[in-house]
């Protein structure tokens, strides 16, 4: 029998993180390594932890996440997207009947995004223009 996963795809500035949930005690693994070994930083490791303590489900998955590109703040973004998608999705999967979703006040959904965690942060580095210093700034002016 084959292990059921969930399947949820994040983003945040230039990095994307691929997250797989099973049914498990909570175990983080990022790029084969642990929550704690892959972001030394413990802001980051609560900015994953946050969909997972808004739904009350910590130690009811064990989560797989492959995450590229950005730094380590855009991929912990990421994941924290992930995962919230990934539990929308196991949400919906687990309803019977869509009607119950529509009038269940306490869906992952609802919980999510009352949270602000469904949403893609769609903001990214302005490029540098050509005559510029860098995106905005420019030479200084000189009257005289």
């Amino acid at each position: 029998m084959a292990i059921e996963q969930i399947y949820g795809t994040g983003r945040r500035k230039t990095a994307t993180a691929r997250v797989h949930l099973r049914k498990g005690t909570g175990i983080i693994s990022v790029n084969g390594r642990t929550l704690e070994n892959y972001f030394g930083r413990k802001t980051a490791q609560m900015v994953v932890n946050q969909p997972l303590e808004v739904v009350d489900q910590i130690d009811r998955f064990d989560i797989l996440v492959t995450v590229s590109g950005g730094g380590s703040s855009g991929q912990a973004g990421a994941v924290r997207h992930g995962i919230s998608r990934a539990l929308i999705n196991y949400d919906e999967s687990t309803t019977i009947n869509a009607d119950e979703t529509a009038n269940n006040d306490a869906s992952f959904r609802r919980l999510l995004r009352s949270a602000g965690l469904v949403t893609r942060d769609a903001r990214k580095v302005e490029r540098k223009k050509v005559g510029r210093h860098k995106a905005r700034k420019g030479t200084q002016y000189s009257k005289r």
